[in-house]
């Protein structure tokens, strides 16, 4: 899976939006964010579309939250801003079919998307703002291994 530019910089922008308290100027977004106006300005449009965040106008005017830092995921980021987590020949894995000895294949792309989603969809930007992230990433980090060995959680969004 690669993160792209555009996904670190919405996620950036949510983590200032969670660590202040109330509206934020975009010019402060960008100044602490270190992300370019022109680019803060088109992923603000794309957060805003999503509901991440609520906009006012005028002097008084900036950005917030549009819902709780907890109950935004990082995979609710990616959505956002960019596709599903995760396809396989732009299809779901389960209706992809391979012949012969790439059979087994179609596995090992379910049980991928599976984790990318368990880990995205698991970690919020409250877990992040607070630097208390879900004693899995720290799992994962320490023995990658283990990650492998854990049995995974069912989700209802692709």
């Amino acid at each position: 899976m690669h993160i792209s530019a555009r996904v670190d910089f919405a996620v950036r922008t949510l983590l200032e939006l969670a660590a202040a308290d109330g509206v934020v100027k975009a010019e402060a977004i960008a100044a602490a964010a270190q992300i370019p106006p022109k680019v803060l300005e088109s992923v603000l449009a794309e957060l805003r579309r999503a509901e991440l965040v609520l906009s006012r106008r005028g002097p008084d005017g900036g950005y917030r939250l549009g819902r709780p830092a907890t109950e935004i995921s990082v995979a609710d980021v990616i959505r956002a801003v960019e596709s599903p987590l995760a396809s396989v020949r732009g299809q779901r894995p389960e209706d992809v079919r391979y012949p012969g000895a790439a059979e087994p294949l179609q596995r090992v792309w379910i049980a991928l998307r599976v984790n990318i989603r368990a880990v995205l969809e698991n970690v919020s930007i409250a877990d992040i703002a607070a630097d208390q992230l879900p004693g899995f990433v720290g799992e994962l980090i320490a023995d990658p291994g283990a990650w492998a060995r854990r049995e995974p959680r069912a989700s209802a969004t692709p």
